[in-house]
């Protein structure tokens, strides 16, 4: 993107574009994955140069950022905080400043929402929310991706949100309210979705006590580690908390017959869902990892080039 580019757009949490802009997003990841799986070449990103910030150590975003970046025909330079100076030595903004004069795009995994603003406010080039305390906007990208393959639309569907009310919940309800679906939460008590992030609680969500209540009905059951990075000091007390949330084969059955289950993984079979779900007919997780890939070189494709055709 080159400076002064009045139609930069960042990507920092699911809200930042519109319900058409999704429907274009989706509808270039199906082409573009369509093309890779038929092994035509399409790299439109040549001469184009992604850095990749972690904060937060990774495996799916590292490896479906890096792969997608190559395929597009840019390159990548990879930075983590031990080899970088990011809100150590030298503030997030200078950080910003120099490296958006070197590259072309920008993707941070990070711990605080507010140093992402911070580094997007002070970029020359279009900033890309990897992960972060409050948000994960790729992954629930890459969730409404893989539904649509599979059930079509996801307007006026049910989602079932079940264990805590982290990232990933945050941005579902995000999600919910643009695309205009439905959002069943069930969080053991303590762990709810943090309403200062929404502020009144939007029509699309409804909250239950029993996780079962929320799966019933639902077109899409989906769940997430109990102690996110980061929260690892709690993890007992969440062993205890959530012993109730794990998603399992009788949950699945209150579901719509044709339900499917997602997790963004890493997964542990017997704590937040059952080992016969995951490994089970209705599981589509690794289409949900894979989709991670395409859909980021989707968006990295609109973020830096707009629309095509």
């Amino acid at each position: 993107m080159k400076p002064g580019f009045s139609l930069m757009k960042h990507f920092l949490q699911f809200k930042d574009l519109r319900a058409e802009e999704y429907a274009y997003l989706f509808e270039r990841t199906r082409i573009i994955k369509t093309r890779f799986k038929n092994y035509e070449r399409y790299q439109p990103l040549a001469d184009r140069t992604l850095a990749m910030i972690f904060e937060k150590a990774s495996t799916r975003t590292r490896v479906s950022f890096e792969a997608g970046m190559y395929q597009m025909g840019g390159s990548v330079v990879h930075l983590t905080t031990g080899d970088s100076q990011l809100g150590r030595a030298e503030p997030v903004e200078d950080s910003a400043r120099v490296i958006s004069r070197m590259v072309d795009i920008v993707m941070i995994r990070t711990y605080e929402q507010s140093k992402l603003e911070r580094f997007a406010a002070h970029s020359r080039v279009p900033v890309i929310n990897g992960l972060t305390n409050e948000y994960h906007p790729c992954q629930i990208l890459a969730d409404i991706f893989t539904f649509i393959e599979h059930r079509g639309d996801i307007k006026g569907k049910v989602v079932a949100w079940v264990g805590d009310g982290n990232n990933m919940a945050n941005t579902w309800l995000q999600a919910a309210e643009i695309l205009g679906f439905e959002l069943h939460v069930s969080t053991p008590s303590g762990y709810e979705i943090d309403s200062k992030l929404f502020g009144a609680a939007p029509a699309c969500l409804k909250t239950f006590k029993s996780p079962a209540a929320a799966c019933d009905g639902a077109h899409l059951v989906t769940t997430d580690v109990w102690t996110s990075m980061g929260f690892e000091a709690e993890n007992a007390a969440r062993q205890a908390a959530f012993a109730d949330w794990c998603v399992d084969p009788q949950m699945m059955q209150l579901a719509q017959s044709d339900a499917l289950f997602m997790h963004c993984l890493p997964a542990h079979r017997g704590e937040e869902v059952a080992a016969e779900v995951i490994d089970g007919p209705q599981s589509v997780v690794w289409d949900e990892a894979e989709n991670r890939m395409h859909v980021q070189k989707a968006l990295m494709e609109y973020l830096l080039l707009g629309r095509i055709g």
